[in-house]
């Protein structure tokens, strides 16, 4: 069942697209625009998934005003998540989840629920749809990609030393961050959580600037040193599927999609504190079915 149903949403991909509203659309436009400037030269451009410090947002009046506001000015963590390759409308609901979530406030002892804070990923609200995990399958569903978020989310909340409340791994890796590092959220099923456990209101800020998704914390105070620990326990090789291309020569293959490998991981952070003091904590276990390969190639003559 599963590289039936990937096939067929990777077919579908191919030609279909979904139209948005025209003033939604001029937004996004706008907001390519802004982000072209900025990127230039003033921010880091990863290569890999990381923690980041040169954010696109330095000269951005309404974060400084956001900033002032909140008396959030010292950057607590951000992560920057280096998308390779996402799928058509993926891109397009990552970058308008991360236009919806910034500026967020989170304030002393509330619970963050990211489907509170931008869902539900809704055609109405301007999603379009987007590659989605379901058990071992890939499927289409309306806002498909806000994930990335919730991964995104996930690994500044832990750089920022915060509570995690709820947090649920993919059904399979992803390729944007290591084995354990990744959250899902599904709006009515799952949820990706955290608690502001600081003393002052956490202001959010996040953008997409090309195929990089930034997301940065801010505060009133610098988070120790958090550093992960990620212990593979068990590995299920990736199959592979073959699907037929007759624009392909004969003996040509093309890679669809590049498979992963299934893993049990077992996940902690160090937490280091000034004072020379390190605390350890279990972060839980995260099971993942493997990603299959999908490769074309031309029918074999018999």
């Amino acid at each position: 069942m599963a590289n039936l149903a990937m096939l067929l949403v990777l077919e579908t991909y191919a030609t279909n697209k979904v139209d948005v509203n025209g003033d939604m659309e001029n937004e996004i436009m706008g907001v390519e625009q802004f982000e072209s400037k900025v990127a230039m030269g003033r921010v880091d451009e990863p290569d890999v998934s990381g923690p980041i410090k040169n954010l696109p947002w330095s000269d951005d009046e309404q974060f400084f005003n956001a900033q002032d506001e909140n008396n959030a000015r010292i950057l607590m963590a951000a992560y920057c998540a280096v998308l390779l390759d996402p799928l058509p409308g993926e891109e397009y609901n990552v970058r308008l989840a991360a236009n919806s979530l910034s500026g967020t406030v989170v304030m002393p002892g509330e619970i963050f629920s990211q489907n509170q804070a931008i869902g539900p990923y809704t055609k109405g609200r301007g999603y379009r749809m987007g590659a989605s995990y379901s058990g071992g399958n890939i499927i289409q569903t309306e806002g498909g990609g806000v994930c990335k978020i919730a991964s995104t989310l996930y690994n500044g909340a832990i750089l920022s030393n915060l509570e995690i409340v709820e947090r649920h791994n993919h059904s399979m890796p992803v390729n944007y961050v290591p084995y354990g590092q990744d959250a899902t959220v599904a709006y009515g099923a799952k949820d990706f959580k955290f608690k502001n456990n600081t003393d002052s209101p956490i202001l959010i800020w996040a953008r997409m600037v090309d195929h990089r998704l930034y997301i940065g914390f801010y505060g009133q105070e610098t988070p120790p040193r958090i550093i992960w620990n990620h212990r593979v326990t068990d590995t299920v090789e990736a199959p592979i599927y073959y699907r037929t291309n007759s624009d392909l020569e004969q003996g040509q293959k093309k890679v669809i999609v590049k498979g992963i490998d299934g893993a049990t991981v077992e996940s902690t952070i160090d937490i280091e504190y000034e004072d020379g003091r390190v605390e350890t904590k279990d972060l839980g276990i995260s099971h993942y079915n493997p990603m299959p390969h999908v490769i074309e190639m031309k029918q074999r003559r018999n």
